[in-house]
């Protein structure tokens, strides 16, 4: 050992960063980072959180975890109070007879878009209003006369379809909370070609989401099923068996075997990767 780690070996340790909490304000919106102090958080729990707008109440998206950066954070001020969510559910009551308004207008004028969602700012001076539309919709008269019925200021924000799923919520297929609404912070392109590394049918009305669109599950579930299917045999190719010879005609990914015709009897057999002697994938 030299003279310089003989100095510094014992060298305290490097502090450990402080602790960052996810917060969400609304179910599907996106997550900010929290400062939580000394309080033990816990998932789901509701905090009144420091914001630009001032004291904000939120939704604990996971458990506090090491921060990977030193940059500033706003804090969180304390567990929400019994009279936090009073004011919260007062605000949901008001923010409902608000969409009934919109939701007229919207009827009376017969509009070729879809109300998704209306939103109230805490002073009661603005309503952002979310519609629903895969065409661009010119939205400026609209929004004059909302204003006119309402009495505030309101902003127009037009949706895509995934968007509205995300907004709107619900379960999925699997049984779970749609993705998009829980957990997912952005979307990507989904495409048919990860169907089919699956070996889905081609059923759009089962290969569809709440959304209309492709799930967004294929996407990261694609890169699996390539490494799964790498590992087999193609379809076609001739193969060595404990089980028999014969040409590969079926393949089960998951379970990690192929069907094989025989070429003796021309019967099909189930054959795991254990049970192939030879087998010539790029032939």
């Amino acid at each position: 050992m030299n003279e310089y780690e003989n100095d510094h070996e014992h060298d305290p340790p490097a502090p450990e960063l402080p602790l960052v909490v996810g917060v969400r304000f609304r179910a599907g919106g996106p997550v900010s980072d929290f400062d939580p102090g000394t309080l033990a958080l816990k998932r789901d729990d509701r905090v009144l959180v420091e914001t630009e707008r001032g004291p904000t109440l939120g939704t604990v998206s996971a458990a506090p975890m090491r921060r990977t950066t030193g940059r500033r954070l706003h804090r969180v001020l304390q567990l929400a109070e019994h009279r936090d969510l009073a004011v919260e559910d007062d605000q949901l009551l008001r923010q409902h007879d608000l969409r009934r308004s919109v939701l007229q207008v919207f009827r009376g004028r017969e509009l070729p878009i879809k109300l998704v969602k209306v939103e109230r700012s805490s002073d009661g001076s603005r309503a952002l209003v979310y519609y629903a539309s895969e065409e661009r919709y010119e939205h400026r008269d609209l929004a004059r006369d909302l204003a006119d019925v309402l009495a505030m200021r309101v902003e127009m924000r037009q949706m895509g379809s995934r968007d509205e799923a995300k907004v709107a919520g619900g379960m999925g297929v699997c049984g779970r909370e749609l993705c998009c609404s829980s957990w997912l912070k952005e979307f990507q392109a989904v495409s048919v070609k990860m169907a089919k590394a699956q070996g889905l049918a081609l059923n759009f009305s089962k290969l569809a989401g709440q959304c209309g669109r492709l799930k967004c599950c294929m996407r990261y579930e694609y890169e699996t099923y390539l490494e799964l299917r790498r590992e087999l045999p193609a379809i076609g190719v001739h193969v060595e068996s404990v089980k028999g010879n014969g040409e590969v005609v079926g393949q089960s990914l998951l379970k990690q075997t192929v069907r094989v015709r025989r070429d003796d009897d021309g019967e099909v057999v189930d054959v795991t990767l254990d049970e192939l002697v030879a087998r010539r994938p790029d032939a």
